[in-house]
């Protein structure tokens, strides 16, 4: 198997698009169906190249701005649930697509954590090739790679691999999903030249990388630890450590020596944090398991602290609570932080009233045992923690350009209507104008000590 490194400047500044099109030329794509969780990912290439793309399936998307699509409607498949965040946006968006398809799969609950591609292989499978086959029947140039591409590498930040032969089938990366493509690739790869994307610049991966870069949310997590205030070799463990991303601020506070454990069910996630982490020199700092909130698989007062940082959204988080406790020595602290969906989200924009009874809720996203209000300070205090310390705080996020802009800003765009949308528009870019376009978010924020 050949392996190809080859870069465009990894510059920070490069959009997705701009990414993604480097990518597209470099492996000789000259046109290519696509397929995302994240709409986001690909909107610009939607809007400034959309020649370049065939068959477009939106699977399962919690966030979507329609507006990017509009002139490419008729490609575009969406799956939702028949329940959960993606069936309002999917909604909405076919309403302002005209011609595009949405196909429902009953009796699914699709929140962003959702792994559809293994929970409903079959299906999904089977609607994206025979979608896609029809729309590449349509299109006037099949897409092909370039005779002799290497079979994958990295290019601009982005990894690529790549299964099968026939028209190109692009899939980027999934938010949440453990298993990602995994399941139906195969069946995928039989009938097209199947290329999957990865890397820190696309999907969940570039979201919760850009969420850390966040200033306040760094100092919400750096509160976090000093009120947890470890020792400089104290054994931590990170509950759902996602790309890693808080685990690595974490091995660099100066002067510290902690011994990280990271934790996640993810093997995606995890695969993407330790290659993050050998690029900043620190692989041997930290050391990733794969593994449940819900069943810890430590022994007993393995750890001085641990701590959670938006997992506890997602799973059991009574037991995730209980886990954590388990596995934390007497005299140790948890902290957990979770999105606060009971207190209202800030954009900074000063907008209609009838804009602001929409945008005011944050994304209500919440497992059926998860816990993203103030619930979660009683539940530290039943599972036993004591000496509880809480610290509701806000998180600011002001790079519009950034994923976790672009994913939190979709929600918004989805709930309006076309002409609420125009208006947004343009006080958006007036306040961009006076570089004063930001928004708020509010979490919950707690550490507790084990007896």
């Amino acid at each position: 198997m050949i392996f190809l490194v080859s870069r465009v400047a990894d510059d920070v500044d490069l959009t997705t698009a701009e990414r993604l099109v480097a990518l597209w030329d470099h492996l000789g794509i000259a046109t290519a169906h696509v397929a995302t969780q994240i709409p986001a990912d690909i909107a610009g290439l939607a809007s400034e190249h959309g020649d370049r793309l065939m068959g477009i399936v939106l699977c399962t998307p919690t966030r979507l701005d329609a507006t990017p699509f509009t002139t490419l409607a008729d490609r575009i498949l969406m799956v939702s649930g028949d329940s959960g965040p993606t069936v309002g946006a999917t909604t909405r968006a076919v309403e302002r697509l005209a011609g595009a398809e949405r196909v429902v799969l009953a009796g699914y609950d699709a929140p962003g954590w959702a792994d559809v591609a293994a929970d409903r292989s079959d299906e999904l499978a089977a609607l994206m090739t025979g979608f896609l086959d029809r729309a590449g029947a349509r299109a006037a140039m099949p897409g092909t790679l370039c005779t002799g591409t290497a079979r994958q590498g990295v290019h601009g930040g982005i990894t690529w691999r790549i299964d099968g032969t026939g028209p190109v089938l692009v899939l980027l990366p999934f938010f949440l999903a453990p298993s990602q493509w995994a399941p139906i690739l195969p069946r995928l790869a039989a009938r097209f030249t199947v290329v999957t994307l990865g890397g820190p610049h696309l999907g969940g991966v570039a979201a919760l990388e850009d969420r850390a870069r966040a200033p306040s949310y760094r100092a919400m997590f750096g509160t976090l630890i000093d009120t947890m205030a470890p020792s400089p070799d104290a054994a931590i463990l990170d509950v759902g450590c996602g790309s890693g991303a808080l685990d690595r601020l974490l091995a660099g506070r100066r002067g510290a020596s902690h011994r990280i454990t990271a934790v996640d069910t993810n093997p995606f996630l995890l695969r993407e944090a330790e290659a993050l982490a050998a690029a900043e020199g620190l692989d041997g700092r930290i050391r990733f398991v794969e593994g449940s909130a819900e069943a810890l698989p430590f022994d007993d007062g393995t750890f001085t602290g641990a701590y959670s940082v938006t997992v506890l959204e997602e799973c059991d988080a009574d037991l995730a609570l209980a886990e954590m406790m388990r596995v934390v020595r007497p005299g140790g602290r948890v902290g957990v932080i979770v999105r606060a969906i009971d207190m209202p989200q800030w954009w900074n924009l000063a907008v209609p009233d009838a804009i602001r009874r929409k945008i005011d809720t944050p994304p209500q996203s919440v497992g059926p045992r998860g816990v993203a209000d103030a619930s979660l300070y009683r539940r530290m205090r039943q599972a036993g923690l004591r000496d509880l310390v809480c610290f509701p705080t806000l998180v600011t996020l002001d790079r519009p350009a950034g994923p976790i802009w672009r994913y939190r800003e979709d929600h918004v765009l989805s709930l309006l209507s076309s002409d609420e949308t125009k208006a947004w528009s343009v006080l958006r870019d007036a306040a961009a104008g006076e570089r004063l376009l930001f928004m708020a978010h509010p979490m919950h924020c707690a550490v507790g000590t084990r007896p």
